[in-house]
């Protein structure tokens, strides 16, 4: 694609840079063959974003200049990691991919200790590490670290960037891939932009108040608050925050220590892009874009997934692919169905946004079809999503760090019989343990009194029925629910893309309610899933008469059923079908790299299942279940909670 001509031209100032005369001859050209390649990409997003600006060649000129001076900074072993990438561009799509989440603090202690535990990972087939905040947070209340106050510097409670590199570097020689967060939509108040922006200061043609949204009255945040959903209704209300050191109103979607940035501003992208490039040559290969939907804002609207915020992050792409390759963008945007593939891509910007983005739909509709017994509502919402680009991929996961918001539209609950609103409600009271014959043991989180929207809090194992089990004493209820853990986990493996555990759910670790003695955190019930890690636990994971053996060994014959699986690659189509009844949930996995039906008893009770007249293999001559080796007949029983991965044998 050429750029059009009212496109600014190719900047050349970064030619000027001190070091790039020494630079040899071959860094160089790869350089500039890449920027008049990604051209395009670079200028299309930065000239629709700031298309009214009479400085915009200036703009893509300082961009252009930012990431020239991360490529001149970027280590000799990183720049072979690029070429790796390059050669591979699907390596994060691939059957072999696992991911890991979890605190380094409550995982290992610290970025100097991770390393002693790196086979315990390697026992699960770990490739990809999620380190949770580990950017300075503010001192005090700060969103589970979420409130950064220095994205150059490391949380000291976890060691020093230089360890972090190391740390990176150490990963890699074992096949790990590390994933930081970037909180790209706001800052914490103690920032040093923040800071600069209370004290009105300038810098060259730069104001910092420019960096935020000040108003010296109520007239526009009352304007704005009309259409502005709240996040935190319990303990954060409303969106903006008096600051009287300022004199003004600040925009604060999320706490009143958050400060929300203004990418009206172009300095704030470029800033951004900076910290990115940054993280890039520290070692991290996944930067986990956080609270991207909010990043834009117009009136009138909740101000989430504004199409300006798609351009932010096409730019943010186009930028990194030019200096580090090597590094691919997470898009961390938990939205409704209709507004989520588009963070991977569409129209112009096919395989031009984030690589990677978590799939919440997904996620959610597990749960649903789990708490029914029905797979309907899961099925349908699949279908009616659109198909993502085939260089991108989604993460899979049964639950992360955060709360679970219940991302069923009116419009799919409808689709099949049911009542949105009341469904949704269903679902918090099933999984608060509050509706009758319910097994899970879960809390809810910041229910608002207006909408009546609640979110649930628990581990997986709570969540899935363990822990109510376990208090009993009740050995039957015990093994019902590590068949539920089990079920969520495998239909998390087979869905393709990079699928996620959670820390602890290896070993069916249930909710820790000590966080209710810790000041900072007892107001947060998210806590509740956010236990450190039982070493004592992990010590029994190979012993048959624990739970926690039955639960990490169930999970490593899943992972292995899917290293073993090259149909389970990411680019292979994933089509949710009617089979075997409303309470069997049936995904199809299928493509030239082959085939694989995974098919999900969703109740407590045997189901029959018949595939006769199931075609989509192709001629057969029988059929194999990839998780256990057994051998098939096309009809067959899933036990409780039974799933089978049905794969063609010769």
């Amino acid at each position: 694609m050429s750029a059009p001509s009212h496109w600014p031209a190719v900047p050349r100032s970064y030619r000027s840079l001190p070091g790039w005369a020494e630079l040899d001859g071959f860094a160089q050209a790869t350089f500039e063959a890449r920027l008049h390649t990604l051209w395009p990409d670079l200028a299309r997003p930065v000239t629709e974003l700031y298309a009214d600006r009479e400085d915009l060649p200036v703009v893509l000129d300082r961009l252009v200049t930012v990431v020239a001076r991360a490529y001149l900074d970027r280590a000799e072993d990183l720049r072979v990691l690029d070429q790796r990438r390059l050669s591979q561009p699907d390596w994060f799509q691939r059957h072999d991919m696992v991911g890991y989440v979890c605190y380094t603090d409550r995982f290992s202690g610290s970025f100097a200790t991770l390393p002693s535990r790196l086979d315990y990972l390697a026992e699960q087939g770990v490739t990809y590490l999620h380190l949770m905040p580990v950017l300075a947070p503010r001192e005090g209340p700060n969103d589970g670290g979420y409130a950064v106050v220095d994205y150059r510097e490391t949380d000291p409670r976890l060691g020093s960037m230089a360890e972090l590199r190391d740390l990176a570097t150490t990963l890699r020689g074992r096949g790990i891939s590390l994933v930081v967060d970037l909180v790209c939509n706001h800052t914490a108040r103690e920032h040093e932009w923040a800071r600069r922006a209370v004290a009105g200061e300038t810098a060259e043609d730069l104001a910092y108040r420019d960096y935020y949204f000040f108003y010296p009255d109520r007239t526009m945040p009352d304007q704005w608050e009309q259409s502005l959903p709240e996040v935190f209704p319990d303990f954060a209300p409303g969106s903006f925050t008096w600051v009287p050191e300022a004199d003004a109103w600040v925009w604060t979607t999320f706490n009143d220590y958050q400060w929300d940035l203004d990418y009206t501003n172009p300095r704030v992208l470029e800033e951004m892009l900076d910290v990115i490039c940054h993280l890039g040559n520290a070692g991290v290969e996944v930067v986990r874009l956080d609270a991207v939907a909010f990043m834009w804002k117009r009136l009138g609207t909740t101000c989430q997934n504004q199409p300006e915020a798609h351009l932010i992050l096409q730019a943010f792409r186009a930028f990194t692919r030019l200096a580090m390759p090597g590094v691919v963008l997470l898009a961390e945007a938990i939205v409704s169905p209709e507004d989520l593939v588009p963070y991977l891509g569409q129209g112009a910007a096919t395989g031009r946004e984030c690589e990677l983005a978590y799939h919440n739909v997904y996620m959610v509709g597990l749960w649903s079809a789990l708490a029914e017994g029905d797979a309907r509502l899961l099925t349908h919402t699949l279908r009616s999503m659109p198909p993502i680009p085939p260089s991108v991929a989604w993460l899979t996961y049964s639950r992360l760090h955060d709360d679970i918001g219940w991302a069923v539209t009116d419009a799919n609950a409808a689709a099949v019989g049911l009542d949105g609103f009341a469904h949704r409600s269903f679902l918090s009271d099933f999984y608060s343990g509050a509706h009758p014959g319910s097994w899970a043991e879960g809390e809810v989180f910041q229910e608002n009194p207006v909408t009546r929207d609640r979110r649930i809090s628990g581990t997986l194992a709570s969540l899935a029925g363990l822990e109510r089990a376990r208090q009993r004493g009740d050995g039957e209820a015990v093994g019902l629910a590590i068949r539920r853990i089990l079920l969520l986990h495998g239909l998390v493996l087979v869905h393709g893309g990079v699928p996620l555990i959670y820390m602890g759910d290896e070993l069916g670790m249930l909710n820790d309610r000590s966080y209710l003695a810790d000041p900072a955190r007892a107001e947060d019930n998210r806590w509740v899933h956010r236990p450190a890690m039982d070493w004592l636990a992990a010590e029994r994971r190979h012993d048959p008469t624990a739970v926690e053996a039955r639960v990490f060994e169930g999970l490593q014959q899943l992972v292995r059923a899917r290293q073993g699986l090259p149909q389970l690659h990411a680019q292979t189509p994933v089509e949710a079908l009617d089979l075997g009844g409303d309470d069997v949930f049936a995904l199809l996995r299928t493509g030239p790299r082959g085939h694989c039906l995974a098919l999900a008893n969703l109740t407590d009770a045997p189901r029959h299942v018949s595939l006769h007249g199931f075609d989509r293999f192709g001629p057969l001559s029988g059929l194999r279940d990839a998780i256990t080796g057994d051998d098939l007949w096309w009809d067959f029983t899933l036990e409780p909670y039974q799933q089978r991965w049905v794969v063609p044998a010769p």
